[in-house]
């Protein structure tokens, strides 16, 4: 990650904050009017997505090339990924604003305290130490300023995990990752049910596709960009972890128990990550692929699979008795 982009996700909420006031302020003055049409353009928008997550993109479903670079790790890279999913972008920035420059003068502050003690009291600068044993000022100090700084992280803290937490709304997609000694299965219950077996692809193989070695997988889990997913992770034999380090999103998979997080992932592409928890001789092999479509194309992979259906779409009428024979 360069430098440009570890202070891009500053200068966005930045940007996104001037925006938002600047939009405040142009909707507030003309009025009602401006009120009414408003909510009519946004019942038009909805009722616009509404109709546009059934629709199938023509020609069928290609896998997409993976962006060099991006949802992968990048040789020399340093501190996190870059983030495309609202969490990820509000942890990230909450790291480079608070606990970046926090962790950096709390550190150089105590390496100069130990340097200052180390030259000013030694032997030979001081032969007669001091007897003083005690001090109200600095002990109130040196116990309130850590409170404080506690404090300040602990407010976004406390921000960015209920956002990790918050449920998936009542009509979210639900897609079912079960981890298994050593590949995932992933499930597709509001599109008919059917199961995808996804297993780590041979070097060469990876490297005849374009993608990163021991991170591609040979069936990828495909999900819709741009909306809410709900994720649940289960192990079938020990636990395991689904982990995406660019989309901030880790959840423990345990046999006998379904855990549940949001998935959002903002634009299309594919992200890479690998099972996070130490489960057997092949726990390095478990790599885990997610290619985020636009939900046409999405609908256009789902119809690839026999008995599949776009979830959310009205079921079919039921075909009607026969009418019963003349003279009968």
């Amino acid at each position: 990650m360069t430098l440009v982009d570890y202070l891009r996700p500053i200068g966005r909420y930045m940007w996104r904050g001037s925006k938002l006031a600047a939009l405040g302020a142009g909707v507030l003055s003309p009025g009602l009017a401006l009120a009414a049409s408003g909510a009519a353009a946004v019942s038009g928008a909805v009722s616009g997505s509404v109709a546009d997550r059934f629709v199938v993109a023509p020609g069928g479903y290609t896998p997409m090339k993976p962006t060099l670079g991006k949802g992968m790790p990048v040789p020399g890279g340093m501190t996190f990924q870059t983030q495309y999913s609202p969490n990820g972008e509000y942890a990230l920035w909450m790291h480079n604003t608070f606990l970046l420059p926090i962790i950096t003068f709390v550190t150089i502050f105590v390496l100069g305290l130990l340097i200052y003690v180390c030259l000013r009291y030694n032997r030979r600068a001081n032969p007669v130490p001091s007897r003083t044993s005690h001090n109200t000022l600095l002990e109130v100090l040196w116990t309130g300023i850590p409170i404080l700084v506690l404090v300040v992280v602990f407010v976004p803290s406390m921000k960015l995990l209920a956002k990790q937490f918050k449920p998936a709304p009542a009509n979210a997609l639900t897609i079912k990752a079960t981890g298994n000694q050593w590949y995932w299965t992933y499930s597709y219950p509001d599109n008919g049910g059917f199961e995808v077996t996804s297993n780590i692809l041979k070097p060469d193989e990876a490297i005849a596709r374009g993608e990163p070695v021991q991170l591609a997988a040979d069936n990828r889990m495909v999900v819709p960009a741009g909306e809410p997913i709900r994720l649940e992770t289960t192990g079938s034999d020990v636990i395991h972890s689904f982990a995406v380090p660019s989309l901030w999103f880790k959840l423990d998979a345990v046999p006998g128990r379904i855990n549940e997080k949001v998935l959002f992932i903002k634009e299309p592409g594919v992200y890479y990550g690998q099972c996070s928890e130490l489960c057997g001789a092949r726990h390095g092999y478990m790599p885990i692929a997610v290619e985020a479509l636009d939900r046409p194309h999405y609908n256009a992979w789902v119809m690839t699979h026999s008995g599949a259906k776009i979830d959310g779409a009205p079921a079919a009428p039921a075909a009607a008795a026969p009418a019963p024979a003349q003279g009968a």
